[in-house]
């Protein structure tokens, strides 16, 4: 949906009161300062000047490299080149408080926020405390996730040390723990913010100088690189991605850094800088390392944007090592090419990333294996749904069910990747100078810089990084995130908007030639002037809409503050919090006084209490309006039952007794799965406990499943092997408060679902449980949900590990449209009373094979105490 009109919040009136000033200072300076009109030249006669046949400098191959601005101008030039990124770095923090309202709000940016916090006490991952549940959530993986997908397949079951980390690469989370050393990780942004204009700066003053003479000598202040940084400045995209603790910030400044700086490096070596003092690096190879060194981070910040950085190095180093030899074989005694050192630098200084990366990978997940891959292998599904390619089964129906249900059918291919790129293309088109008309600006820069060979890499680079996400099926977009795959190459679309500029102001100044020398300069001021009120006036009108979207989505409020849980006087013990979010904010792998555990609402609750001592329990309540507006924040004394169950006060002060009984949804993410994938889904009026439960979804129809699920899940059980064709999701139990109990699964069914349920202790088989769904009645309706309570099975007193296996099948049922049954699958779902969508952290693909067949929740009779 279009988000425009008359600006209505004080920011977009702001912009548009300063978008106002800078047309009106630009049209005073204009006619304030018109000289008197000189007579125009004879047009046979020459005119003063370069040559227009001679090269221009930078731009030439063989042209020395061009170097700064003049001396005279060099400060000024640095000067209002800081003031830029201090002003970048204002509007960031005041980004924070504005529209985040003191926080991450998106989930990945407290997913971040976690993993930097994590990294800052020391730890890539950290150590899995039981029960899991209380510690487990959304983007989060064990560490033994490939070993246990290893023992579905029939290997070894994993060991019990067991750690967590979140699932997103290290290299933004390590420089945001350095915020957190300092005690400011909001601080982290802005700084971020002013570095990437100063960057931006940079960039530009490498790819796209100008020519002294061409344009005032002396008196003239670099355009392109000024106008750049000042854009960079206003792009309201930027400002939302170094406030929020997201990593597109980090990834664009290392992307910039990197393109300058290997062009820095070219053109110290082109120079003829052949050797440096005793004791110093030479600059040329100085500049490749820090090329190389922000390459390497992009790694382990964002890969696929590292693919697309990779292409555009690439493209600034092949071609002028070409112009290199032809200038060494023109002149005697030139410089040999040194190409190959330079790359070697750059390769030396990309290991620090890397490693990073190579070590968050392993301690993630036990192997040098992708953490993100894993995560999606045990939480989501179909199986093989998340990877960075095309093919049939692509696209996670729980994280991303309703984005897949709409625009991928059966195979990701072609024209999915079209459609998913020209979504981002549409929302893109905003991102850079905040409305979409202005992007004609980057479009008609690149069509500049394609014409020069030093600035071509500019314009080709943004579709480097278009061809880069394009295997990637999720668009990735939000209101005021923009595009935001897209969002590391805003640097070079600025450069290039900046060139477009300098272009329209040069024909403006070459229209007014007659009134001299002096009126170029003049022209060019007043063209920045205008340049500056293009984007303010883009967020006035447009961009501001999307961002006040953001700042208000899902209760526009942080979904935990450490400042409400002070004012309610909670100075020790457990602080229980209902949302993913509000867990990624909260938690701290090295904890204080006030520890931070996920919410569940059944015996987990009780049993995290008890094994840290049964301090003192409170309950964040995060209320979000059915109507929406702010949401409403309390904590309230949770009270933990001594029957073994939990209940949470729904208001304050209130307290719910609760039954020894673990919700089967608790238990996600599963520890295995193979063949089929589990997710949490809503069967409110049903007979599902809390009226919701943990539903078992068959690959294909089981068709994926196949012998080798079956056979590889009885490998790993013993005896009791399940038939072919089954598909299984295997959850853990916490077995410290289960052993010498009797537990009793309860089942739902419907449909032609059809399942079995086994225990598994220590890798053992103990018990099969057999769930059928019930029989059509006599008016042949299909029948609804129907849930069951398995008989109870005994724990051993010394079991280490307890898990259920839940074995998806299709029970013999009358074929669709037979005794009443309808024929679309979704339908017969809808009858059973199951529904999939987002319920805020996940969404179901409510029975994709018209069953239903799952796991409402585990009753627990007897047990020990955490002291036993």
């Amino acid at each position: 949906m279009l988000r425009a009109g008359l600006p209505r919040d004080p920011a977009q009136w702001i912009a548009l009161a300063l978008s106002l000033a800078a047309l009106l200072a630009g049209a005073w300076l204009l006619r304030r300062g018109r000289p008197p009109a000189l007579p125009r030249p004879d047009p046979a006669s020459p005119r003063p000047g370069p040559d227009p046949a001679s090269p221009r400098p930078g731009l030439d191959p063989a042209s020395p490299r061009p170097g700064p601005a003049p001396r005279a101008r060099a400060p000024l030039c640095l000067a209002i080149a800081a003031a830029f990124a201090v002003i970048a770095a204002l509007i960031s923090a005041a980004y924070v408080a504005l529209y985040l309202r003191g926080g991450p709000r998106i989930i990945d940016a407290t997913s971040y926020w976690l993993e930097a916090r994590a990294m800052a006490a020391g730890y890539l991952a950290w150590p899995l405390d039981e029960p899991a549940a209380s510690v487990l959530g959304r983007f989060l993986v064990r560490s033994d996730a490939a070993a246990h997908a290893g023992a579905a397949l029939g290997g070894a079951a994993a060991s019990s040390a067991d750690r967590v980390a979140v699932i997103f690469p290290p290299g933004y989370p390590a420089v945001l723990a350095l915020g957190f050393l300092a005690g400011a990780p909001l601080a982290v942004g802005p700084l971020l913010a002013a570095a990437l204009a100063i960057a931006t700066y940079d960039l530009a003053a490498r790819f796209a100088p100008e020519d002294p003479a061409a344009a005032g000598g002396a008196a003239r202040l670099p355009f392109v690189p000024l106008v750049a940084a000042l854009f960079s400045a206003l792009c309201a995209a930027l400002r939302y991605h170094t406030a929020d603790t997201m990593s597109h910030g980090l990834a664009a400044l290392c992307f910039t850094v990197a393109l300058a700086s290997a062009r820095r490096a070219l053109d110290e070596a082109r120079g003829g800088a052949t050797s440096a003092p005793r004791g110093r690096l030479d600059p040329a190879v100085r500049a490749a390392a820090v090329a190389g060194l922000a390459a390497g981070w992009l790694a382990a910040t964002r890969p696929p944007s590292a693919l697309a950085l990779a292409a555009a190095l690439l493209l600034v180093l092949l071609p002028a090592s070409g112009r290199w030899r032809a200038a060494a074989g023109a002149r005697e005694g030139g410089p040999a090419p040194r190409l190959g050192r330079l790359a070697a630098a750059m390769a030396l200084g990309a290991l620090p990333g890397l490693a990073l990366l190579a070590a968050h990978q392993r301690a993630a997940t036990g192997a040098f294996a992708s953490s993100q891959a894993a995560y999606y292998a045990v939480s989501d599904g179909p199986p093989g749904c998340f990877r960075y390619g095309f093919g049939a089964g692509v696209g996670c129906l729980g994280e991303h069910g309703d984005f897949v249900r709409h625009n991928i059918a059966e195979f990701y291919g072609f024209l999915a990747a079209a459609g998913t790129t020209l979504r981002r293309l549409k929302l893109h088109l905003v991102d850079a100078l905040n409305a979409e008309p202005l992007a004609l600006l980057v479009i008609a820069g690149a069509a500049i810089a394609l014409r020069s060979p030093r600035a071509r890499p500019l314009a080709i680079a943004p579709l480097l990084q278009i061809a880069a996400y394009a295997p990637f099926y999720f668009d990735g977009n939000y209101p005021g995130g923009g595009a935001r795959f897209f969002a590391d190459v805003l640097p070079i679309e600025h450069v290039l908007a900046a060139m477009a500029a300098l272009a329209i102001a040069e024909r403006a100044g070459a229209a007014r030639e007659g009134h001299g020398p002096a009126w170029r300069p003049r022209a060019r001021l007043a063209a920045a002037l205008v340049a500056a009120a293009l984007p303010l006036a883009g967020f006035a009108f447009r961009a501001g809409f999307d961002h006040a979207a953001l700042r208000d989505r899902e209760g526009g409020l942080p979904m935990f503050d450490p400042a409400a849980v002070a004012r309610a006087g909670v100075a020790r013990g457990l602080v229980f919090v209902d949302t993913d979010h509000g867990f990624n904010l909260g938690f701290d792998p090295a904890p204080g006084d006030v520890a931070v555990l996920r919410y569940r609402g059944d015996a987990l609750d009780r049993m995290a209490w008890d094994a840290r001592g049964r301090p003192p329990a409170y309950r964040y309540r995060f209320a979000i309006p059915e109507d929406g507006g702010l949401a409403s924040v309390w904590i309230a004394p949770l009270v933990l039952d001594g029957s073994g169950g939990s209940r949470g006060a729904s208001s304050p002060g209130e307290a719910v007794p609760g039954e020894a009984v673990i919700e089967g949804e608790s238990l996600w993410p599963p520890r295995a799965q193979r063949g089929a994938w589990a997710v949490p889904e809503h069967a409110s009026g049903t007979c599902a406990s809390a009226g919701r439960l943990l539903a078992v979804h068959a690959a294909a129809d089981g068709a994926a499943a196949g012998d080798g699920a079956a056979a590889g899940d009885s490998a790993a059980a013993g005896d009791g092997a399940a038939a072919a064709g089954d598909a299984i999701v295997r959850v853990g139990l916490p077995a410290p408060w289960l052993r010498g109990a009797r537990i009793s699964p309860r089942v739902a069914v419907a449909g032609d679902g059809a399942g079995e349920v086994r225990l598994l202790v220590d890798g053992a088989l103990l018990r099969v449980w057999h769930a059928e769904p019930a029989a059509p009645g006599a008016s042949g309706a299909p029948p609804a949900l129907a849930c069951t309570e398995l008989p109870p099975h005994p724990i051993p007193e010394r079991a280490v590990e307890i898990e259920l296996s839940l074995s998806r099948r299709r029970a013999a049922r009358p074929a669709p449209g037979a005794a009443g049954l309808p024929e679309d699958p979704r339908r017969r779902a809808e009858i059973a009373g199951i529904r999939g969508g987002k319920d805020g952290r996940r969404g179901g693909g409510a029975a994709e094979t018209g069953g239903v067949f799952a796991l409402d929740a585990v009753r627990v009779a007897g047990g020990n105490s955490v002291d036993r």
